[in-house]
């Protein structure tokens, strides 16, 4: 068997074996039902936190951007991608996220990997949280400078990485990378404290705001306008509260020059749709002026937490990720099944994905949820976690 081959057979033989293969559902989507093999089931796996991404106004924005720039963009952003849609998009984040200027990208994946990749180099210092995202580990993994990770939300390890830079590497220039809302446990980072401690040692603060933007802070600005601080890099994706796709970095005039300049993420992909953009302007527009999904997303949450049985271990969050940790991984997938058996879509998250003996039903409210909606999951919880 040539050695391309025999090394990928193995490797699915053994992911199967440890009960860990991924497989992708086809479904289709009509508010939040999920239609999947001939049955209808509530969909408690989105991201969709707002309730944007079926929207009526949203899908009427994206049809306006398509009659008004057409599909694609056609180039990358500094041949001829860049268009009067994605300059408005980007002063609009900027002056709505307080930062001087957003550069949009794609994909948060290739937004943080740009960030990384082009910021870093070889003497410099980058400290993670241990939890964070993939794309930021990896990028930090390949980056010439040396990465440390920091036990999840310990700001006395974090200090202790800070001090021992300090006092090793003093004219090295140190990064601090966390997300302000962790996907897999919906809790959020200490960044008041944080801030503080890179303020202290000259360190630069990133935050991946991913599944805090929209959601929480005044006007849905995210997790750093909650903790009343600024980061000094801020990155914001739309394939969650926006109910769109894409991301921005938020930064000062001079970072984001930079990054015009050296970041090949930014240079050599072609530019995201300026009807997109179009139409995220209008979502932007819609988390402003949309207190009441916020209102709704806490009195839905405040429900589960009322109608779920008090031994079933739901991980009680502020954020609508609502984590019900189970551990073993065959488990999991078995409650899983369990659900949808019931009417109800709830992913099982396995390793790598987590951490070893931590897989769970990964549960996410939105704003296009029902008290109803709500009842019918708890109730299946209920059913599920005492069978």
């Amino acid at each position: 068997m040539p050695r391309f081959k025999h090394r990928i057979v193995q490797a699915l033989s053994e992911r199967k074996a440890q009960g860990l293969y991924r497989q992708r559902t086809r479904l289709d989507r009509r508010q939040q039902m999920i239609e999947c093999h001939g049955e209808s089931l509530v969909n408690f796996s989105s991201n969709d936190y707002l309730g944007l991404a079926q929207a009526p106004e949203l899908i009427k924005a994206w049809q306006q951007g398509l009659s008004l720039y057409g599909t694609g963009s056609g180039a990358s952003p500094l041949v001829t991608g860049f268009h009067s849609a994605h300059h408005e998009l980007e002063v609009q984040l900027a002056d709505w996220l307080g930062y001087d200027r957003a550069l949009l990208f794609s994909s948060g994946f290739s937004a943080n990997q740009a960030l990384l990749f082009t910021l870093l180099e070889k003497d410099d210092v980058l400290i993670q949280d241990k939890l964070n995202h993939a794309s930021l580990m990896e990028a930090g993994l390949l980056s010439p400078a040396t990465m440390r990770r920091f036990p999840h939300n310990d700001t006395t390890a974090l200090y202790r990485s800070l001090l021992r830079c300090h006092h090793q590497h003093p004219e090295a220039a140190s990064m601090v990378v966390t997300e302000g809302v962790f996907s897999m446990d919906g809790d959020l980072s200490p960044l008041a404290e944080m801030k503080s401690l890179c303020a202290r040692y000259n360190s630069w603060l990133v935050v991946d705001d991913a599944h805090g933007c929209g959601v929480l802070g005044e006007q849905g600005r995210g997790s750093c306008d909650q903790a009343g601080i600024k980061a000094d890099i801020l990155v914001v994706t739309f394939g969650k509260a926006f109910g769109l796709q894409g991301a921005a970095v938020l930064c000062s005039e001079e970072t984001a020059d930079y990054l015009v300049q050296f970041a090949r993420h930014f240079i050599y992909s072609t530019a995201m749709p300026p009807a997109q953009a179009y139409a995220l302007s209008k979502a932007c527009n819609l988390i402003q002026q949309g207190g009441w999904r916020r209102e709704k997303l806490q009195e839905l949450s405040e429900l589960l937490a009322e109608r779920v049985e008090p031994e079933v271990e739901l991980v009680a969050t502020t954020t609508p990720i609502k984590p019900l940790i189970i551990g073993n991984s065959d488990k999991a997938v078995s409650a899983s099944l369990a659900l949808k058996e019931r009417g109800i879509w709830v992913s099982a998250i396995r390793p790598p994905t987590v951490p070893a003996n931590s897989a769970r039903l990964r549960i996410t409210l939105t704003a296009a949820h029902s008290r109803s909606d709500i009842e019918k999951l708890a109730i299946g919880i209920n059913e599920v976690i005492h069978d």
